[in-house]
């Protein structure tokens, strides 16, 4: 199949060389500086063999966000998938069989968790969610019919971290697959498959997108398993990023690095503000020293995003009330836009909900986003002050 072009060189281009250029094959596209969106169904070859026939299953449009995302993760290949969701339990279901057991964090992302706990068992697959932290947890709960290591890392709510050289290696010597959620840390600020990871899944709708307008998903690993998932899971299901969405990635792709830095810059300030803040009982963001795991942080992540939760010392009914009054964090379930965000997922839940998850009552999550950082702080510092009051 014809691909898009890769730039002699390329592996010596950073980061913001790779957004900014990389597959955009102008000679190809009459010089177009911003590729055409392909937004067709089937491709025609009376004349010309190009390799293209339907976009259920490859698209020119999305193959280009696909060449970007692989070089910023370090992988040989990337697929794009219609959501975060089918590109996780794509990655899943190209490993699981019946009768298979997977490993995971007891606070993985909450779908994730349901799609293993509530839909898997009808295929006899069993899950078993363990301390995020523990590399000896992992290990211990390894089964004969264990295939999988599924990571998120920072993990969602609670922001603490596994090790994923030390886990990787782990997995290695039992023959199992790993696969990780990276869509706290982005490729900027983490590439798992350095450090060992089998298969990395973004949710492409948070910080790749970046404009709160796209909904997706991309799976990064080997060129062999990922065209395996291309024609299978991703073709079969029906699973692929439509064109015009791939063509909105691409242009979130080519602010990524700029928007990255803006949010941990501003991230880092309002954690350290939280961190000091009478009001505030506990902040959970790897960024700040008092982190438990900040060192193992710095040793496989390169920065931070602007993701993080808290827990105001206040009732239910005083946390809620500081949420609905705050005037530049609107409220909502997503993150990784420019706009910022606030979320109440420890706020009244019950003790039994605290103990499975880890979620302390009272937490709510924010998602800093593009505003100025001090503006921010002001906003937060008034709900506060007025919850404590």
């Amino acid at each position: 199949m014809f691909r898009v072009s890769v730039h002699p060189g390329q592996e010596t281009w950073s980061k913001e060389d790779i957004c900014a250029h990389l597959g955009d094959d102008y000679d190809r596209f009459l010089g177009a500086i911003v590729p055409p969106i392909f937004q067709n169904s089937l491709f025609t070859r009376k004349t010309v063999n190009h390799g293209y026939t339907y976009t259920r299953v490859t698209n020119p449009t999305t193959e280009i966000a696909e060449t970007k995302i692989a070089a910023l993760e370090e992988g040989e290949e990337a697929k794009c998938f219609a959501s975060g969701m089918a590109a996780i339990t794509s990655a899943l279901m190209s490993v699981l069989e019946q009768g298979s057991h997977v490993l995971c964090p007891r606070s993985v992302y909450t779908p994730t968790r349901a799609f293993l706990e509530n839909y898997m068992p009808r295929f006899g697959v069993e899950a078993t969610f363990v301390e995020s932290e523990s590399v000896e947890a992992f290990e211990r709960a390894i089964r004969p019919n264990t295939k999988v290591i599924l990571l998120e890392s920072p993990v969602s709510n609670l922001f603490t971290l596994q090790d994923l050289a030390q886990l990787a290696g782990l997995a290695r010597a039992h023959n199992l697959t790993t696969i990780i959620d990276n869509t706290w840390a982005t490729p900027m600020y983490q590439n798992p498959i350095r450090l060992g990871i089998d298969l990395v899944v973004h949710s492409a709708s948070k910080y790749m997108g970046g404009h709160s307008d796209i909904v997706g998903g991309v799976v990064v690993g080997r060129k062999e398993t990922l065209t395996e998932i291309m024609h299978r899971e991703r073709g079969l299901f029906g699973a692929i990023m439509d064109p015009h969405q791939s063509w909105l990635l691409l242009r979130g792709l080519r602010t990524l690095p700029l928007r990255m830095r803006q949010h941990q810059e501003s991230g880092m300030k309002v954690a350290k503000f939280l961190e000091e803040h009478p009001a505030v009982e506990r902040v959970f963001y790897p960024g700040l020293q008092s982190h438990p795991q900040f060192e193992l942080g710095r040793k496989q992540m390169s920065g931070y995003s602007g993701l993080m939760s808290f827990v105001p010392k206040g009732s239910a009914e005083q946390i809620r009330a500081f949420i609905k009054q705050l005037s530049f964090f609107e409220e909502g379930p997503s993150w990784g836009g420019f706009e910022s965000l606030i979320n109440s997922p420890g706020v009244g839940i019950s003790e039994e909900a605290s103990s499975l998850t880890g979620i302390p009552s009272g937490l709510v999550r924010i998602s800093v986003g593009l505003e100025k950082a001090e503006t921010l702080i002001d906003d937060l510092d008034r709900g506060l002050f007025a919850m404590k009051a």
